[in-house]
């Protein structure tokens, strides 16, 4: 397979372009603190490293601790803060004007990068087609961890692995809100009711004809949730933000204008969030009926299927128990993630997803 990006690296200190770090926090004051210590770790030139913190809405102690924490000396660092709460994109939107750097680099206040996740971003960029650059997501699991953890890690790598497939064919499709970064001149203010807005505003990124890279060497960790129910209310919004999301690019689906990228588009994405939670219950219903036409084969894959279903009804028994086996978990997990699509869609046609989330709760045992 072909190389997409050059081999030159963006290395030397006086190649480095200065980037913004810009976290968007709601009510972290139990991460804040540790966000802050992480951004000032990072290896990138200290005077080309801008740190901008916005905190609009938090009603908790998240700002003030942010504004008492220690700066190093010399640092870049701002807060921003504003009572009233509109949520995300609209926080970003408010301090976009600020940047002024080339390329500004968005992470969640409650992950922690990795000590080379600037270095290796900003690399990508020495390829002038590269409009944004994705960075990977990581669940912080323990061997003994439940359903969520299990679920949830198994299913990032899985994600992570077609993201990584995705760019070396010829682009990532969207990236995730835990690190991502964007040349600052293709930044646009996107509709206001935008439920997974950076997903969507990576995507425009392709519009404009550039590529999103993949960054595997770039991580933000991330604790899992604190249980399948608090994962379940993420997996809702984001199926409703998938599904508003496809609509509203399905330009991108032209493949005389956008080529693979149509292809790569439709089958990690829309089908995901459409015809692949449809065809489960289809599948079995047909299935079922071949079965009793007598082959062997159908009655094998019908059993076969069964059994998967009856694993993941395990998996949900063994949760509420906190027996923590994680061959059903999985199942289980799958299960849950494409029933989310459902009542994602029925939320998104009811008009009762805003772009005000309600937050999941992660497990505190930050690695």
């Amino acid at each position: 397979m072909r190389k997409l990006y050059p081999s030159k690296e963006l290395t030397k200190v006086n190649e480095l372009p200065a980037v913004t770090l810009l976290v968007a926090a709601f009510n972290e004051e139990d991460w804040i603190e540790e966000k802050i210590r992480n951004g000032f770790e990072l290896e990138y030139p200290q005077g080309k490293l801008h740190f901008l913190l916005v905190t609009d809405g938090s009603n908790d102690a998240t700002t003030q601790k942010a504004r008492d924490y220690p700066i190093p000396e010399g640092a870049h660092f701002q807060v921003l803060h504003e009572p009233e709460r509109r949520g995300k994109l609209a926080a970003v939107e408010r301090v976009m004007p600020l940047v002024e750097t080339p390329i500004v680099v968005f992470t969640d206040a409650n992950t922690t990068l990795n000590a080379q996740a600037m270095l290796n971003l900003v690399k990508h960029y020495a390829d002038l087609k590269t409009g944004a650059v994705a960075g990977e997501k990581r669940i912080n699991t323990a061997s003994k961890d439940e359903a969520s953890s299990a679920g949830e890690g198994i299913y990032w790598r899985y994600e992570s692995l077609l993201k990584r497939w995705d760019g070396e064919l010829y682009s990532a499709v969207g990236a995730a809100g835990e690190l991502f970064s964007i040349r600052t001149e293709l930044y646009e203010n996107i509709p206001k009711d935008t439920l997974i807005e950076d997903f969507y505003l990576t995507m425009t990124v392709l519009r404009k004809g550039y590529r999103i890279a993949y960054a595997a060497d770039a991580y933000a960790v991330e604790n899992s949730s604190a249980s399948v129910a608090e994962e379940l209310k993420r997996k809702i919004r984001i199926s409703a933000g998938g599904l508003q999301a496809s609509w509203r690019l399905r330009d991108l689906l032209n493949p005389f204008q956008y080529g693979i990228f149509s292809w790569q588009f439709f089958s990690h994405k829309v089908l995901r969030w459409t015809l692949a939670p449809l065809a489960l219950p289809i599948i079995l219903l047909s299935n079922s009926a071949l079965a009793l036409g007598g082959s062997l084969l159908y009655q094998v894959i019908f059993g076969l299927q069964i059994i998967f279903y009856l694993l993941a009804g395990l998996g949900w028994i063994f949760e509420r128990r906190q027996l923590k086996i994680k061959a059903f978990f999985i199942p289980y997990y799958f299960c849950v993630m494409n029933y989310s699509v459902f009542l994602g869609f029925l939320r998104l046609i009811k008009g009762r997803q805003t772009v005000l989330w309600e937050k999941a709760e992660r497990k505190k045992n930050m690695a």
